[in-house]
């Protein structure tokens, strides 16, 4: 079955404008134009419009989205499974967070007895997850797992504070790099010292020992793994470069 712009847009609940904009930067093609430029869509763009969606609610970007969906080897079904998968996960975050409320509710009314850590478990679980499925295996297999088992124990020990500020330093690291690039600063510069420093104490909220080497070791992987890179240039492409480069100049220094 064929549909017109104005039908996809109503049955997917997705703009004519979106569509026209998918078009524009090859995200999402037609089936066919005609000569007065009426766009037509078919079965196969019905799919492909339903996976970009659905990444587009895991929160990847477009550009993201086009080198997925347009790999030689990319499977619908398999990518439907992952998206299950990933849905799975979020359910139960979702339910240990609305556990997290009714506890802390209970706690303030008096019914039971919470103590602090408790009330920042949830989110502390979900950042050793997170980091577990994306960095896991490499780490482990380059550090050993008691080294990574140490880093998940000194998450789940953070206070209150100490969470926080880690999460700060995450967040100003990224914001720093980004504005960074944009301002096109060199990897000797000042700033790029200062982002280093930064890099230094959200490694060591997690890390037993700190050295030199392991930060530029790191920092290396930021570019040669592609799931560190994406983390990093999320939002603008060159961050885990220009941290790279960074740590390797200024980590004997900061």
């Amino acid at each position: 079955m064929e549909y017109s712009i104005r039908e996809l847009s109503q049955m997917a609940g997705v703009s004519a404008r979106t569509l026209r904009y998918y078009d524009s930067i090859g995200l999402l093609k037609p089936l066919s134009v005609s000569g007065a430029g009426y766009r037509c869509y078919g079965e196969r763009e019905l799919a492909l419009l339903q996976q970009i969606l659905f990444y587009r609610e895991r929160g990847f970007p477009l550009k993201q989205i086009r080198k997925i969906v347009y790999q030689e080897d990319f499977d619908i079904l398999e990518a439907l499974s992952e998206h299950l998968r990933e849905l799975e996960k979020q359910k139960q975050y979702t339910e240990s967070l609305i556990r997290t409320v009714r506890r802390t509710m209970q706690q303030m009314k008096g019914e039971r007895k919470m103590s602090d850590a408790e009330k920042f478990e949830v989110f502390k679980d979900k950042l050793i997850q997170e980091n577990e499925e994306r960095y896991g295996g490499e780490i482990r297999r380059k550090y050993g797992d008691d080294e990574v088992d140490k880093i998940n124990e000194k998450i789940r020990g953070m206070t209150e504070a100490d969470y926080e500020r880690f999460q700060t330093l995450g967040a100003e690291i990224i914001k720093r790099l980004s504005e960074g690039v944009r301002d096109k600063i060199l990897p000797e510069s000042r700033e790029a010292g200062r982002i280093v420093a930064l890099h230094k104490e959200w490694l060591c909220m997690t890390w037993r020992q700190y050295s030199e080497e392991a930060h530029k070791g790191v920092a290396r992987m930021y570019i040669e793994d592609a799931r560190f890179k994406a983390y990093y240039d999320r939002e603008v492409e060159g961050c885990a470069l220009l941290l790279q480069k960074a740590v390797q100049y200024w980590a004997d220094k900061a």
